[in-house]
């Protein structure tokens, strides 16, 4: 056999492995492109039989302009971003010090307690939101920042996250540390959390990105507008009586992702390497 057909041959799986990931990632792309497209299209354009992918009609200005000014979309993404960072900065706070603890620490019933946490993992959230509103509810914190914060303020997922990487430390670095003289509680956030640094941003963009994005919880719990986050403002370009102004409502949903996906390029490799070191254990 030739030394070109056996280098072909031999290439073969990773071309079709490539061309799976190529045609995945096409598949993924479909959505933000069609609503990039309907963000610049008119009215007549969107709802005309002909399909077309370029828009005929170009209204991107005027999509534009009505989806900062027609509601407060300033307003709401500020919202997000009170209520995406509370949430972020409390989870790091409850997550680090109990994954820590599983990590590193020996106590009774520790494998049972990191049972509960797997268990946790598998449960949906909205399993949850009936004893959670009569909660938040009975506190009287709902309609306010609060409520929506408070339903997310530990993590499975972080702590299940954390502990991960915290099993990859060497003991002896821990054992160091207590030698001379550091706390369990000041190992955690001056030597074991800046060496996790990678899981801390994956975990920051998977928590970021799921309640920027929730919109379940928002819709049971707020009611005030100048409270609503970004997923739920949106919802004011839908209208059932008149019709819902997809074209605004398209350039209301472009400029509430982007920064999302912003933050994701910017911390891809962070990203990358924090689920790569957490699977290894």
């Amino acid at each position: 056999m030739r030394p070109d057909r056996t280098r072909v041959i031999a290439s073969a799986p990773a071309l079709l492995k490539h061309g799976v990931l190529l045609v995945t990632g096409g598949l993924v792309l479909v959505p933000f492109v069609w609503m990039l497209s309907l963000s610049a299209k008119s009215p007549q354009d969107i709802f005309s039989r002909r399909w077309t992918l370029w828009p005929r009609d170009l209204s991107i200005v005027d999509n534009y302009e009505t989806a900062l000014t027609a509601t407060p979309l300033a307003r709401y993404m500020a919202n997000g971003l009170i209520v995406c960072g509370s949430i972020l900065l409390l989870q790091i706070i409850v997550c680090a010090p109990c994954a820590y603890a599983l990590a590193k620490l020996r106590f009774p019933g520790r494998d049972l307690a990191f049972g509960g946490v797997l268990v946790a993992l598998l449960l949906p959230h909205q399993v949850l939101s009936l004893p959670l509103f009569i909660l938040a509810n009975r506190l009287g914190i709902l309609d306010s920042y609060l409520g929506l914060i408070f339903p997310y303020m530990v993590s499975p997922f972080g702590i299940f996250l954390f502990r991960q990487f915290f099993k990859s430390i060497p003991d002896d670095l821990i054992h160091a540390a207590r030698l001379d003289g550091l706390s369990d509680f000041t190992i955690v956030w001056r030597i074991v959390m800046p060496i996790a640094l990678p899981a801390l941003l994956a975990f920051s963009i998977f928590s970021v990105v799921s309640h920027w994005n929730d919109l379940f919880w928002p819709l049971t719990a707020v009611r005030d507008q100048s409270l609503m986050p970004p997923s739920l403002g949106v919802l004011a370009f839908r209208n059932e009586e008149t019709g819902s102004a997809y074209g605004p409502l398209m350039a209301a949903a472009t400029i509430v992702v982007t920064p999302l996906l912003l933050a994701f390029l910017a911390a891809q490799r962070f990203f990358i390497e924090g689920l790569a070191a957490g699977a290894v254990k």
